[in-house]
């Protein structure tokens, strides 16, 4: 998987900003990133503490770019444009504080163009990287939420499910209704989800991933009722309508989505039951559950969260990673 990943970013090369300049898992990477021509680097944080930092562990980022917030030149430029993106929400000296910060700053890189894409996480919350993200860099057009998704994958057991996809197990902790002050729903938890069925659709691709999309319940096709059963089941036709050349089937039990004499006795005639690779969860809570168990008990490695729905490749890093975790990251950074 990763040297198809490898051979997109070094045809397209990109830039990636990591916010945590100092890191040692972030310069081990950025490191290696460099020496192997992948990307091109730009390290957040003050520079002397940058280089510092990489003489301590030997990393060699001299080919990286360094940029301290509190020296960039172009700040009052900066500051100008978030005032305008936060459209009077933000006072001038709100938002030069925001930005004196790296996770804000690295964003307003990528807004204005000076990089392609971000990684951060390794210090800083998921709600930390994706706040920024949210204000600056905004969500892209037909889209109303942020999802993420997790790839996994494992070199044994059957080819179809040697590389999977499952959303969203990271960011939305539920799908309800948004309702006006006046009580009108203007938009409903089902076309949240179906959103989410879309986005990890799309990013399952990137992956190389034939996508065959099973919306996950503990009902298939109307066995079962109550809790998430009637969302899952709106979800998947509003998916369709969405995008009619997905392929995309709900609800389904994950033995209906994954087993083909399960699926196909449960759910006769569909074209993903017993056949699926990219699965979507009505819940975080059975979604993080989920990839974990995947992870944990069967042998798959999990990469993510990947973000989806923003205007540029924003990603998120588990603050427990390590220097391998982290490079294999920018890379799907850089591929997306």
């Amino acid at each position: 998987m990763f040297d198809k990943l490898i051979e997109k970013v070094k045809a397209q090369p990109r830039t990636i900003v990591f916010t945590e300049g100092t890191d040692a898992r972030i310069l081990s990477a950025a490191s290696r990133l460099l020496a192997e021509g992948l990307m091109s680097v730009v390290l957040v944080g003050n520079v002397e503490e940058v280089k510092a930092a990489a003489a301590k562990g030997g990393f060699d980022v001299s080919k990286a770019e360094i940029l301290d917030p509190l020296t960039y030149p172009e700040m009052d430029s900066m500051v100008e444009t978030m005032v305008q993106l936060r459209k009077g929400k933000m006072t001038a000296e709100e938002c030069k504080a925001a930005l004196s910060k790296g996770n804000y700053f690295g964003t307003m890189l990528v807004k204005v163009g000076k990089a392609d894409c971000l990684l951060g996480g390794a210090t800083y919350s998921t709600a930390d990287t994706i706040r920024p993200a949210l204000q600056l860099v905004k969500t892209k057009p037909g889209s109303h939420l942020v999802s993420s998704c997790f790839i996994l994958n494992r070199e044994e057991g059957p080819e179809e499910l040697r590389t999977i996809a499952m959303g969203d197990c990271a960011v939305n902790l539920d799908y309800t209704d948004t309702v006006d002050k006046d009580g009108n729903v203007t938009l409903s938890g089902a076309a949240k989800l179906a959103e989410v069925a879309v986005e990890v659709e799309k990013c399952a691709r990137v992956f190389g991933i034939d996508p065959k999309v099973a919306m996950l319940s503990f009902s298939t096709k109307g066995s079962g009722k109550g809790g998430t059963v009637a969302l899952s089941a709106e979800a998947t036709k509003i998916a369709r309508e969405l995008n009619p050349n997905m392929a995309i089937d709900g609800e389904m039990q994950f033995d209906a989505a994954v087993s083909p004499t399960v699926g196909q006795l449960k759910f006769p005639g569909s074209k993903v039951a017993g056949y699926a690779n990219t699965f979507v969860f009505p819940l975080i809570e059975a979604g993080n559950i989920g990839y974990k168990i995947a992870q944990r008990l069967g042998g798959y490695a999990a990469y993510g969260p990947i973000l989806l729905g923003l205007n540029a490749p924003i990603n998120d890093l588990s603050r427990g990673c390590d220097a391998e975790e982290v490079y294999k990251m920018a890379i799907i950074t850089a591929a997306l």
